[in-house]
Formats: structure tokens, sequence, C-alpha cells
């Protein structure tokens, strides 16, 4: 009798327990999911004069935020910010190299000079290199290196000074699934991507407890019209043939203004991450419960694509054919022209 009351015990104590665990994290859940408004609060975006970043810049002055982008391209930079002016609201455009600590220190202050302290940041900035690893340079890692890994840590520093202060903040990684699965003939993107991943993993544990939440955004392919300005080796033709037509294809591609909203509705929220896509979802679990099988996938995509080790740089505006310009592009050729990517300078 005694053994038996001495069992119910137990389990009403491991009960007691487990449901005080449960309400503990659902509490959790719910303090740290609190929406915040980004009305009257202050936005920088990086690499936010074309592409996901100004079509997040355009979300957010409809929010009521004030705006802030930056980029180096003085001329895209000017059209961006012409085109947000038009749409009422507070926005400024700034000139900057987020690769240069010191040039991201400057226009931090800048924008906190003239907006008021950052409160969400967005790290945007990106670059897309194509081709096979044989036509890759140490260099080329290199950049994607200081775009993808360097940039976002050098404005993440210049922010979290005042973001600590006032115990508040949101910060955004633009990662991508490229972060989570490595991509054939785009190592050095991918490798950056992972980078990125872990470092904002890392920040989203560490500033929590000062009020801070960072969000690691993972989209598949997306439609924003950026194509034409990655840069393509190898068979540059070829390279830019098959990331072309999938970048445009509803299925393999999303509408890049419903991502920006899923995006937005992320950080209200404080996600820690946030896959975007149909497909980014499945590679990544698939990539969790079946590496072996996932490798074997990339290995097999891998021996279709063009094998060319010409270390020689298009850009993809170089590397048009009539397959490129033909209906199975359509889509991606209309978001470029809605989202400044027609016109950048060739460098």
């Amino acid at each position: 009798m005694a053994e038996r009351h001495k069992k119910e015990s137990s389990r009403f104590t491991f009960g007691t327990f487990a449901a005080a665990g449960i309400g503990t994290v659902m509490g959790l859940r719910a303090l740290r999911r609190s929406s915040l408004s980004f009305r009257d609060k202050t936005v920088l975006i990086t690499g936010g004069s074309r592409g996901l970043g100004l079509i997040l810049a355009r979300q957010f002055l409809q929010e009521g935020a004030r705006v802030a982008i930056c980029a180096r391209e003085e001329s895209t930079l000017a059209r961006a910010r012409a085109e947000l002016d038009a749409l009422g609201g507070q926005a400024m455009a700034v000139s900057c190299d987020v690769t240069d600590p010191v040039q991201v220190e400057a226009m931090v202050a800048e924008v906190q000079e003239t907006l008021g302290p950052v409160d969400v940041l967005v790290n945007n900035a990106g670059i897309i290199q194509a081709g096979p690893i044989e036509a890759m340079t140490l260099e080329d890692f290199k950049e994607a290196m200081d775009i993808h890994l360097w940039a976002p840590l050098y404005a993440t520093l210049a922010v979290l000074p005042e973001m600590k202060k006032r115990r508040q903040g949101r910060i955004v990684n633009i990662a991508s699934i490229g972060g989570k699965i490595s991509v054939p003939h785009l190592v050095p993107y991918s490798a950056s991507k992972f980078a990125l991943v872990g470092l904002s993993d890392g920040m989203h544990a560490e500033l929590a407890q000062d009020g801070i939440q960072v969000t690691t955004v993972c989209p598949g392919l997306m439609r924003t019209g950026s194509p034409r300005n990655a840069s393509f080796k190898g068979n540059h033709e070829g390279e830019y043939a098959w990331f072309s037509v999938s970048d445009s294809l509803p299925g393999l591609s999303m509408n890049a203004e419903r991502v920006a909203r899923k995006i937005l509705a992320a950080v209200r929220r404080g996600d820690a991450e946030v896959l975007v896509g149909l497909p980014a979802k499945l590679g990544a679990v698939v990539r969790t419960l079946a590496p072996q099988l996932t490798a074997a996938l990339m290995a097999f995509v891998n021996r279709y694509l063009p094998q060319d080790s010409s270390p020689e740089r298009f850009k993809g505006s170089q590397s048009e054919t009539p397959l490129t310009r033909s209906w199975l592009t359509e889509l991606s050729r209309r978001a470029a022209e809605r989202n400044n990517e027609n016109e950048v300078p060739i460098h």
C-alpha cells in the first residue's frame, strides 16, 4: 500500500513539474513574441537601394517607420531615395561601403543624428557569385565573407551601444537557404551565408538578456530581379541561364513582396529564425534528417551544371541569351524594373 502511494506521489510530482515547465515555456514564448509596432521606429537597411532591401524599405515606411538605407552605388541609391521620398514618410539614404568599419561607424552616427537611435537594423547587403569552384579565386571567397559576415558584424557592433543602453532593439540578418544547404556552383556564397547563420544564432543567444532580439532569415529563391547584377564565372552564359530561370519560375521562387511581409512579421514577433518559402523549409528539414541523401542529391545536380573553369567574371546583364530573354524569365525581369535592379553600373 505504501509502495503504491509512493508511486502515485512520484507521478503526481513529475506531472506537477512537467506542467510547471510547460507553463513556463509557454509564458516565455508569449513574452518573446510580444508584438513590436514599427511606427515612429528608426529602421536601418544595408543594401537598401535595390532588390529585397528596397522592398523592405517600402514596407517599413508603410508601417510608419523612419527608414534609412545605405549602399555603395550613388546613382542606384539616388533613384531609390527619390522613390522612397515619393511614398511619403521620413527616409534618408547614405552612401557607404559596409565592408569598411570606419564608413559603417560614420554612417550609423549620421543616421542616429538625423533619425534617432536605430531600433531595427536589417543586415541585407549581399552579393552572388556563381560558377564552379575551380573558377573561383581566394579573392572571391574573401569578397563573399567581407559582405556576408564582416559587414553585418560591423553594423551590429555600431548600433549595439545605443540598443543596450535602451535595453531594446531588433537585429535582422538576411541569410539564405544557402546558409543551410551548400549549393553547387555557389560555394563562396554558401560558405559565407553559413558563417552569417552561425554569427546570428550566437548573437541571438547572447543579446536576449539585453532586450535585443536577433532574427536570422533564410529565404529560398525569390523574385527580386537580382540575377542581372550577380556575377558569373566559367561558362557565364550557361551559369546565368540556370540561375536566372530558377530564380524566375513560380514554385521554385517566391514573390519578393510576400517574402518581405513574412520578414516584417517575424521581426515584429522577435523570432529567432524564419525559413521563407516551401523549398527552403523542405530543404532545411531534409538536410537535417537525411544529410547523406542531400549530399548525393547536390552531387547529382552538380553533374548537370556547366563545367567550365574560366576565372573571368561577367555580370548577368552581360550574359544574356535568347533563353534568358524568353518567357521563362519574364517574372524576374518585371521584378528588376520594379526594384531598381536595372541600370546598375558594371564593375
